[in-house]
């Protein structure tokens, strides 16, 4: 008798102690199911595809690495936390960030995810920001777009299935965002399916370290901002009403305390964008008519460059800094290290890593005096000599003070074999004299790879940085 009571009480101990072992708890949780859908995920991911295009044909991006590869990471943590009877191994998540000022974030059908700056902005931790990007992902995850769609949206099929961006909040912008031709895209959820969202949002939440709580105090955050109201639609749940419904959710959940996010990273973030000039609202890129507002060519900025039409760089640049930072840059292709008192900014054909105050614009035509650039060109010559002097060719037109003050050396960059060679020029903006030197490999589909580094003349201190950035080039391809 006394071995059978202590087998049972081992029983009933392991049994608790699997249960408090799980990352939430699933006994409790509210209870989530698919509605009828006609469409394959391949209808999401094709139609979600084609909306990312039109997205990104509409909105300026924040081409800003660094930022992106944050918000990809926190967005990949989430989705690695999607229950599994919601998992689709065939969707495509991948996360970028739109330069506009407005508190917003949307998912497309099969993975595209796009989450406003000022969202970031606004969010007073990353578990805010994590709460409204979880909400997104469940939208994809439940594919609500084309379970919508099978209800007999007027709109034809494409406009059904690709057309739920699922716009979390209603804040100002929206109305404007209704209006843009990517509207087609922006057919707003029902009542249910946002609710599903936001539990289901909670529930992944819990799953990757965050308090769902988090989700919750985002509507709260928003209405202190001027962002809150009835919803963005009248149908929908009001703030307050999703608020009670996220924590009502959260008292049933276990958070996985072994991942936890890192405040130290968001704060980082949140530095960064403020150094960056005010980002336009959507009513402002509509009124505009570009993807990029006057002044902002590359949507990339940063203040102290004024109002950048005619605003030469102010020459007050510091020296680099010791300490690297690093960069994915063309689609992950290309890994490099450059100083971390340096910022990236992308010119219509390359990316530029450069100082404060060493770049803006004149006569209309972006100026750079210090910094480091990268680029791909098309060559008509396999041969890297010949292939580079292509390069030079096209570098030298519509600008006589460009000369070659030396000929060709030979180097390595990223393990392959390089040329180098040294220019000079008069900078069209300062007038003064400066070194251009140029760096060439050629990649295995025969295209050209080039580094470029500028500085006056006068100035040496960058000499030992440009050849620690050319000894970090990494080459994917």
């Amino acid at each position: 008798m006394i071995r059978k009571l202590n087998r049972r009480v081992l029983i009933a101990w392991v049994a608790l102690v699997a249960i408090t072992a799980m990352p939430f708890s699933a006994l409790a949780q509210t209870q989530i199911k698919y509605h009828s859908n006609k469409y394959s995920t391949q209808d999401d991911i094709k139609l979600g595809r084609q909306a990312a295009q039109e997205a990104e044909s509409q909105f300026p991006l924040l081409r800003d690495e660094t930022v992106r590869s944050y918000v990809e990471t926190v967005g990949r943590r989430l989705v690695n936390s999607i229950p599994s009877e919601f998992q689709h191994p065939e969707f495509q998540y991948y996360f970028k960030v739109v330069n506009a000022r407005d508190i917003n974030a949307f998912a497309l059908p099969g993975g595209p995810m796009y989450v406003n700056r000022g969202m970031i902005e606004a969010a007073r931790t990353e578990g805010e920001m994590a709460g409204v990007m979880a909400h997104e992902i469940s939208h994809v995850a439940l594919r609500h777009g084309t379970a919508q769609a099978s209800k007999g949206q007027k709109l034809g099929v494409l406009a059904g299935i690709a057309g739920i961006a699922g716009t979390i909040f209603g804040g100002p912008g929206v109305g404007q965002l209704a209006q843009a031709p990517f509207a087609v895209y922006l057919l707003k959820f029902s009542r249910e399916y946002e609710t599903e969202a936001d539990v289901l949002g909670a529930q992944i939440m819990a799953r990757a370290g965050y308090d769902p709580r988090d989700l919750a105090n985002m509507f709260r955050t928003i209405e202190q901002q001027g962002g809150g109201g009835g919803g963005f639609l009248s149908d929908h749940p009001s703030p307050s009403d999703r608020y009670a419904r996220i924590n009502r959710e959260a008292q049933q959940l276990r958070v996985n305390a072994d991942d936890r996010g890192d405040s130290r990273d968001f704060a980082r973030i949140q530095e960064r964008l403020r150094g960056y000039q005010r980002a336009p609202t959507m009513a402002e890129i509509q009124r505009s008519g570009q993807r990029y507002p006057a002044g902002e060519t590359t949507g990339n900025y940063p203040n102290d460059t004024g109002n950048l039409p005619n605003n030469p760089p102010n020459g007050r640049v510091a020296y680099p800094s010791s300490r690297l930072e690093n960069y994915s840059i063309f689609n992950g292709g290309v890994q490099v290290s450059v100083p971390n008192n340096w910022r990236q900014v992308n010119d219509s054909s390359s990316v530029w890593f450069v100082p404060e105050g060493a770049y803006g614009q004149s006569n209309g035509q972006a100026v750079y005096t210090h910094g480091v650039s990268f680029g791909v060109t098309q060559s008509n010559s396999r041969n890297l000599q010949s292939a580079t002097q292509e390069l030079i060719n096209g570098l030298a037109q519509g600008n006589n003070n460009l000369r070659t003050s030396g000929g060709y050396q030979r180097t390595t960059m990223s393990g392959r074999n390089a040329l180098f060679t040294t220019l000079s020029n008069t900078n069209e903006a300062t007038g003064r004299p400066e070194n251009v030197r140029v760096i060439t490999t050629q990649l295995r589909n025969g295209q050209l790879f080039y580094m470029i580094a500028v500085a006056p003349q006068s100035e040496r201190n960058f000499e030992n940085a440009f050849q620690q950035v050319l000894q970090s080039v990494r080459i994917n391809d």
